[in-house]
């Protein structure tokens, strides 16, 4: 996937794949262990650089983030909506915008059912950021390479139809570039722009991961190198209540 951008300009030319063989994950797993082999098996081995994304839901199965719901109650999930909600921002009919404990704003608190065993309902990761830290540090010790990693999950958009993925948690990428200080390209100081890469590379991976495919991770490759640092989604883009307009 390329924006048309000259080759070899970091950041101007992109790939991104969908990483087969993962299978079923079940809490406990060793997830870092089990990526690193499914690209070493079907695509040749992860490389420095590479950014790996990491969809939600298998995270929160090895992290056993699962809570037994009843199958034959398609609302018996609500109690758990409420139970991971610190805020509730609207309601209407079964559907609640809440804020979690987390600090992210989301439908149902973002507790999930699709792809999850039935009879079990998938809760968010504790921390996506200490998760994304053990993935990364888990596939350094296995494969000897540096990379970085971004835990992926699908939200709406205020005012905008449609779903997207988003970045809920990231390692050794940072989650903004903040381009404040720097010019346009008519020499015009930039003095509000920050991107929410993370953001935007999650949405690009969901583009081959798909909703219905089996495959819940992604590497990205060609990623500009000066955006990887520690990084951290809560820290960075977690926009504090203080600040938002609409809260």
């Amino acid at each position: 996937m390329s924006d048309g951008g000259q080759p070899g300009v970091p950041g101007s030319e992109l790939r991104i794949f969908g990483v087969t063989g993962i299978g079923e994950i079940h809490p406990g797993d060793d997830l870092a262990g089990i990526i690193a082999e499914a690209v070493a098996a079907g695509h040749g081995g992860l490389q420095d650089g590479d950014v790996l994304v990491v969809t939600q839901k298998v995270v929160s199965k090895a992290e056993g983030m699962l809570v037994a719901v009843d199958p034959d109650d398609p609302l018996s999930h609500k109690v758990l909506v409420e139970q991971e909600t610190v805020r509730v921002l609207r309601r209407r009919g079964d559907l609640v915008i809440s804020e979690t404990k987390h600090g992210f704003v989301c439908a149902n608190a973002g507790i999930d059912l699709s792809n999850v065993e039935r009879g079990f309902a998938a809760l968010l990761p504790e921390d996506s950021d200490r998760s994304a830290r053990r993935i990364r540090d888990g596939i350094r010790a296995r494969a000897g390479v540096e990379v970085a990693i971004i835990v992926s999950d699908t939200f709406g958009r205020t005012w905008r139809r449609g779903l997207t993925d988003v970045a809920i948690g990231c390692a050794g990428i940072g989650a903004i570039v903040d381009y404040r200080g720097t010019t346009d390209t008519e020499g015009r100081e930039l003095h509000v722009t920050e991107v929410a890469v993370v953001d935007e590379l999650a949405g690009a991976a969901d583009l081959v991961l798909g909703k219905a495919t089996g495959l819940p991770v992604a590497v990205i490759r060609g990623v500009d190198p000066g955006w990887f640092r520690r990084g951290e989604v809560h820290a960075e883009i977690v926009r504090d209540p203080a600040e938002d307009l609409f809260r």
